[in-house]
Parts: C-alpha cells; structure tokens; sequence
C-alpha cells in the first residue's frame, strides 16, 4: 500500500504533460459572459503564491501551530458535468511549499503510559519539541471546480503529499543516541478541503481555502504518533491562462 502511494507522488507530476495537450483542445470563452464562467470555460492552467497556517486538534496537538508557503500550479480539463449543485469541471493540481514550519511545545516531562515485562503504568518521560522547519509538496490535487457564477468559483478537493522536516516530526519521547526510538522526517499528507475562487479581474482571482489534513509517517520511523487531524487556512493570488 505504502510503495503504491509513493510510487503515484514519483509518477504524478508526468500528468501535467498530457495536461498539456488537453489544453490545445480548448474551449473558446464565452463572449460578454462573466470573469469567472468565461475563465474556466477555456479550460485553463492556472497559478500563483499562497500562504497557509492552521492549528492541530486534539490528541494532545491543539496546541500545534502550521504556517507554509508555495505555488500552486493547476489545469482544468474538463467541460461541465453532473446535474444540479454538483455540477462542474474536473481539474488537476499540485502545489511546492519550500517554507514549511510547525510550532510545537518546548522540551518538557510528559506523564505517559507504558507497558513493561506485562506491567503496565504511568512515567513523566522527556519530550521533544520546539520549532520545526522543513518543505512540502502535493503533486496529487484532485479539485471538482463547481459552476461558477459571476465572480465566484467554489471548489471540492481531495489530495496528499509529502513534508521532510530538519528534525524527526512530531516530537516524541527523547531517546538515547544509537538507540531505537523516535519519528521520521518524512511524513505523509493526505488531506480535503473546499474553497474559492473570487476573481477580482478577468483572468485573476483571489484563491480562499480550508484543508483538513493529517500528518503520519506510515511506521517509518519506530513510533508514528502523527497529527491526526489539522486545519489549515490558506490565502492566495491566481492567474488563469
């Protein structure tokens, strides 16, 4: 399960190629029409910065603090489909974040349950923490771009990447040097979110989104406590072409 997730983040970007021909088969945009509809009707690329940063819930991580940010790069490629309020397009996207960081509590004694020779209780144990700073990337978008409307753009999404972080991410128990313990510094994203799109110019817009996201390792390293679940706010600038 784990090599085909990897093998698909390896494989994912090779999609923006064939995304590349569907663009020559475009749609003409429709005339006098408003800058949202007549922008996704040509089935466009579209692109730009964003800035995103949230917090942690529960499991003992609310007090986790996520700030990031990066590109987004994305095609349209399809015209509009289903009935009713589920109607729209299907585009492709993935996103680089080189500014990555969470905010976690400062090294402290944490009362933590352990289990020893059948015996089982309770030991303050050292924890890890601090500021971690690393990179991300979400080669796997998948957006549901629902019918626009005059200047707004409402989305569904679906997605997951990868973040390598300085350090092993989240922090855990302290171990010895040498000894077996600890996270990883790679960790996996699978994440949903939803969204628009509030184009202030014919072919720009201004991009708010919410993404629900989890953090987890997938067992590389030796303990995978993760972030469970995150929410994370992001604020961008878009140009269609």
């Amino acid at each position: 399960m784990l090599k085909k997730f990897v093998l698909s983040l390896v494989l994912a970007p090779s999609l923006f190629s064939f995304l590349a021909i569907a663009q020559s088969k475009q749609t003409p945009a429709p005339a006098n029409d408003s800058p949202a509809s007549a922008a996704l009707a040509t089935r466009p690329w579209e692109f730009g910065p964003f800035f995103q940063g949230g917090v942690g819930i529960g499991d003992n991580r609310s007090d986790f603090i996520f700030t990031s940010a990066g590109f987004h790069l994305g095609k349209v490629i399809t015209n509009q489909h289903l009935p009713g309020l589920l109607r729209g397009q299907f585009e492709y996207a993935g996103e680089f974040m080189p500014y990555w960081q969470s905010f976690t509590p400062a090294p402290h004694l944490q009362e933590t349950k352990y289990e020893f020779e059948g015996q089982t209780g309770t030991a303050l144990l050292p924890y890890n923490g601090g500021t971690f700073t690393g990179l991300s990337i979400n080669p796997i978008i998948l957006r549901w771009d629902l019918k626009p409307g005059k200047h707004l753009a409402p989305f569904l999404q679906g997605g997951g990447g990868l973040i390598w972080t300085n350090h092993k991410y989240p922090p855990d128990i302290i171990v010895a040097k040498g000894e077996p313990g600890g996270t990883s510094v790679w960790n996996f994203t699978p994440q949903f979110g939803i969204g628009f799109q509030y184009f202030v110019k014919p072919r720009q817009s201004l991009t708010f989104g919410a993404n629900a996201i989890h953090i987890s390792s997938a067992s590389l390293g030796d303990r995978n406590p993760g972030v469970n679940a995150s929410v994370q706010f992001q604020l961008g600038y878009t140009w269609w072409r």
